[in-house]
C-alpha cells in the first residue's frame, strides 16, 4: 500500500468522517507523486461527490478555461493534484454550500503535500483556501488578495471561485481577466512543461 493510500484509509477511518464512510462515500482528493500543480478549492459539490470527479460542473469548465487545459487532460494527468479544503460534500446552506469543516485541511493537507515533492504552484481558489495557506499575508479581502497575486506567485496563486455566480464580480474587476488569467495560464504551462 502506498503512503497516499494509507493516508486515504486513515481519512476514511477518522471519526470526523464516519458518517460519510458508513454511507460508502469516499474522500475526494488526488495527490499524485508527479504533481506539479495543486488546486485547493472549497469542498466538493454534490455533483462532484456523486460522480467522484473534481470540478465536474460549470465552475470546473470555467476553471479549465482559465488554466488553458482541456477537460480530458485535467482528468487524466498526474501533474495536477486536487486538495479541497474538505474532501467531502458538506451539504447545502441557504445560499450555496456549507463551508468546509474547520480543522480538516489542517489535519491532512501538510501530510499529502509532503508526499508530492514536485509541486511548483498551489492555486488557491476562494477565501477559505487563501486564509489557510496565506494567513496574515492576505490582503484585507479576497478581491485585494487576488489583485495582488504577484506577491504570492509562483508558489501560490490566489483566485476568485470560477462559479457562474461570480460573473458580476468579474465585470466589476476587469483587471482579473486582463492581468490574472494570462499569468495563471503562463504559470500552469510553465509548470507542466518542467517534466
Amino acid at each position: 500500500m502506498t503512503t497516499i493510500e494509507a493516508i486515504r484509509q486513515e481519512i476514511m477511518a477518522d471519526p470526523m468522517n464516519e458518517s460519510y464512510t458508513k454511507r460508502g462515500v469516499s474522500p475526494l482528493f488526488s495527490a499524485p507523486k508527479e504533481a506539479r500543480i495543486a488546486i485547493v478549492g472549497q469542498a466538493p459539490g454534490r455533483k462532484a461527490e456523486e460522480t467522484q470527479m473534481f470540478w465536474n460542473d460549470a465552475s470546473g469548465d470555467r476553471l479549465r478555461e482559465w488554466m488553458g487545459v482541456s477537460r480530458e487532460f485535467f482528468y487524466s494527468t498526474n501533474e495536477i493534484a486536487h486538495l479541497p479544503m474538505d474532501f467531502y460534500y458538506p451539504g447545502k446552506a441557504k445560499s450555496g454550500d456549507v463551508p468546509p469543516r474547520k480543522g480538516f485541511a489542517e489535519k491532512w493537507h501538510s501530510r499529502l503535500l509532503a508526499e508530492m515533492s514536485h509541486i511548483e504552484t498551489i492555486i488557491l481558489i476562494g477565501s477559505y483556501a487563501q486564509k489557510h495557506y496565506l494567513g496574515k499575508r492576505r490582503e484585507k479581502n479576497l478581491t485585494e488578495t487576488v489583485r495582488n497575486f504577484e506577491q504570492y506567485a509562483p508558489e501560490y496563486l490566489p483566485l476568485v471561485h470560477p462559479s457562474p455566480l461570480n460573473y458580476g464580480w468579474m465585470k466589476r474587476n476587469p483587471w482579473f481577466e486582463a492581468d490574472v488569467l494570462p499569468a495563471l495560464k503562463k504559470i500552469v504551462h510553465q509548470d507542466l512543461q518542467k517534466l
